[in-house]
């Protein structure tokens, strides 16, 4: 990968966008994962307007710590950028004091986890629309297009995705030569959602490297009868995770009338 000519490329195309639009800039949420360091470096080389937002909920304090530290990075090195912190934690209490909570638990915290998501993607749709903001996403391609590892209307409810045609590890490459702070890069990528240490890949039961892999392999035509061993198991990973999810990678089914019936 040419990595200065592929920022360079985003860094305008995100700038036409926004300029096309009429907006102010981009609006981002911080995770303390390196997505969301690789996506708000990338808004802030523009030179537009950048608001940095940290929603906790329950989270861990490593990614709290992470977030922090990018934030002030990205504040001492640009000074388009503003940061502020929103608090989630007391809404998401609030909210299940009036839901049921009733059901297998399994089911039940993922239903929360998910719903965690979509709070954060209204708390950002509001200051976008209060400042004249573009949400910017921070999805990659494996994420958006090969597993839908993300929440359907919360972190995938986004105006813009300007990494989301990049591999994890072209993300990884992008950091390294935006300078990302070695924090992120070495951590363990983890979605948050659910108040503890869990990472991706222990959520999956792949990692990313797997994942690009078993994607390429299934855009060049393999199937599981292929491989063998791990290859095989992960290729299944893929493939399962991948049809599940095709809800979140194809527009919203419309039930087209006759016109007759019109």
């Amino acid at each position: 990968m040419q990595t200065e000519k592929v920022v360079k490329h985003i860094v305008k195309w995100l700038k036409d966008y926004a300029n096309n639009a009429h907006v102010n800039g981009f609006v981002i949420g911080i995770s303390g994962g390196v997505d969301s360091a690789v996506t708000s470096i990338l808004c802030a080389e523009t030179g537009l307007d950048v608001l940095c937002i940290e929603m906790p909920i329950h989270q861990a304090e490593s990614h709290v710590s992470r977030a922090q530290e990018h934030i002030t990075f990205l504040k001492e090195n640009y000074s388009n950028v503003s940061a502020i912190r929103t608090d989630l934690t007391p809404v998401f209490e609030e909210f299940k004091t009036e839901v049921s909570l009733q059901g297998k638990q399994a089911t039940v915290d993922m239903a929360l986890a998910n719903t965690r998501a979509r709070l954060r993607m209204t708390t950002l749709y509001y200051y976008a629309g209060l400042k004249g903001l573009l949400v910017a996403g921070t999805g990659n391609k494996i994420e958006d297009f090969g597993v839908g590892f993300y929440t359907k209307y919360g972190d995938g409810g986004v105006d813009l995705s300007p990494i989301a045609d990049l591999m994890k590890s072209e993300v990884y490459a992008i950091g390294t030569y935006l300078k990302v702070p070695a924090s992120i890069l070495k951590a363990a990528p983890s979605d948050g959602l659910f108040g503890d240490a869990r990472s991706d890949e222990d959520q999956i039961g792949a990692s990313y490297p797997e994942l690009e892999w078993a994607m390429t392999q299934d855009e060049n035509g393999k199937t599981a009868s292929d491989f063998s061993g791990r290859q095989r198991e992960v290729f299944s990973i893929y493939k399962r995770l991948n049809t599940a999810n095709q809800h979140k990678m194809v527009p919203i089914p419309i039930c087209d009338i006759p016109k007759n019936y019109k």
